[in-house]
């Protein structure tokens, strides 16, 4: 459960170089970043509407590799709600969120 009804943990996941950081800076800034910089972990808050209330959403953009797996199980652990990102241009990308979503799974 979230610490208050309205707070809200998102974690998304995903190798290296698929999209992550984009992804979550054209939602959190409306921006776009078109050049890779490799993420160790960037937190971001958001507040939306929802269900005519505010609600606030913590959205940790995790690193690429798997250099951190007690990194990952923290963020697993303390997660509302994934997004697990992949390549359309790379199926090893997607085989690499397996594991990632059997976690999740077992954890959660």
């Amino acid at each position: 459960m979230p610490e208050q009804s309205n707070d809200y943990r998102v974690v998304v996941f995903g190798a290296g170089g698929v999209g992550k950081s984009s992804l979550v800076l054209r939602f959190v800034k409306g921006t776009f970043r078109d050049t890779y910089i490799p993420t160790i972990e960037d937190t971001y808050r958001q507040v939306i509407s929802c269900d005519k209330s505010v609600c606030t959403l913590q959205i940790t953009d995790t690193t690429g590799s798997h250099q951190f797996p007690a990194m990952q199980r923290l963020s697993i652990s303390k997660g509302h709600a994934f997004i697990l990102v992949f390549s359309v241009t790379s199926k090893q990308s997607l085989d690499e969120l397996s594991p990632i979503y059997k976690l999740i799974v077992q954890i959660k």
